[in-house]
């Protein structure tokens, strides 16, 4: 029946202008032979197959040279095509919940990606490629609920950076080049290791109402952790000051060995077999 209805579907959308495809839901395995079809047609702006248990992508689907989104949320994938990074039009891409363990050579070469969603997967820094960073027209980044400890200095290389979320990771600390990033508005940190903040941070405009800066469960010195009661906004005035910067630089200079895991992560949606009944962003 899912055979018939692919069929069907990418007939009807054979001679229709910037074509948009939505298999979403369809308990899907595989992408071919069914999908061969689709790798052929040049019309095709947006592919949608998320909520699925599609396990491998094939590098053909570079082939949609016109393809501008392409949702693969919550899916079985342990891996993606190098091919992918070279789809010239690809400005949305959605990796969120899969089971993806590393990412390919070369990943960071997209020439238009500006919204990359890789949430909920298993990635680290030791398992990302050199050039990741490097997406300057990338502007939201969302890499929450993966195994981060540490950020490259290199994200100061995404000068159009907007939205970063790397929310409950194991990062034990934030690289000064962050400082770079001048239209940072929204930064989600909450749920990892972090017990300071570079004072370059403070530089960002995130006392702005429309700004977003989340916090929240980390084991933060006293300092941070006081200013945090009384609001971001206090933290943001105080690792500003003066007095922060010097303490900022006696705690990089001793080395403070970073808080012990505590998280048990084997019950990870990414790591396991059930399906989770949620929406991914397009």
């Amino acid at each position: 029946m899912t055979a018939k209805v692919i069929r069907r579907t990418l007939e009807e959308a054979t001679n229709v202008e910037h074509a948009e495809l939505d298999f979403s839901d369809k308990a899907l395995v595989s992408l071919e032979p069914d999908m061969s079809r689709l790798w052929t047609m040049k019309n095709i702006t947006r592919v949608t197959l998320s909520n699925n248990k599609i396990k491998e992508l094939p590098p053909s689907i570079a082939n949609l040279e016109n393809l501008e989104i392409l949702n693969l949320f919550n899916n079985n994938l342990e891996d993606v095509p190098v091919s992918l990074s070279g789809m010239p039009k690809l400005r949305i891409l959605n990796l969120g919940m899969n089971r993806l363990n590393s990412l390919p050579r070369g990943f960071g070469a997209f020439p238009a990606l500006e919204i990359l969603d890789l949430s909920y997967n298993n990635l680290s820094e030791n398992t990302i490629p050199s050039n990741f960073f490097m997406m300057e027209t990338l502007r939201a980044l969302y890499l929450s609920d993966n195994d981060f400890e540490h950020l490259s200095g290199d994200i100061k290389n995404l000068k159009n950076l907007r939205i970063l979320a790397i929310r409950d990771n194991e990062l034990v600390d934030v690289p000064e080049e962050i400082g770079e990033l001048i239209y940072l508005r929204e930064l989600h940190l909450q749920g990892n290791r972090l017990t300071v903040l570079p004072p370059s941070l403070g530089s960002l405009e995130f006392l702005s109402s429309r700004a977003i800066l989340k916090l929240d469960f980390n084991p933060w010195v006293p300092p941070i952790e006081d200013q945090l009661v009384l609001g971001v906004s206090h933290v943001i005035e105080y690792i500003r000051t003066e007095t922060y910067k010097f303490l900022y630089s006696r705690h990089i200079q001793a080395n403070v060995p970073p808080p012990e895991k505590t998280k048990d992560k084997s019950s990870k949606l990414s790591r396991k077999g059930s399906r989770a009944s949620v929406n991914g962003r397009s």
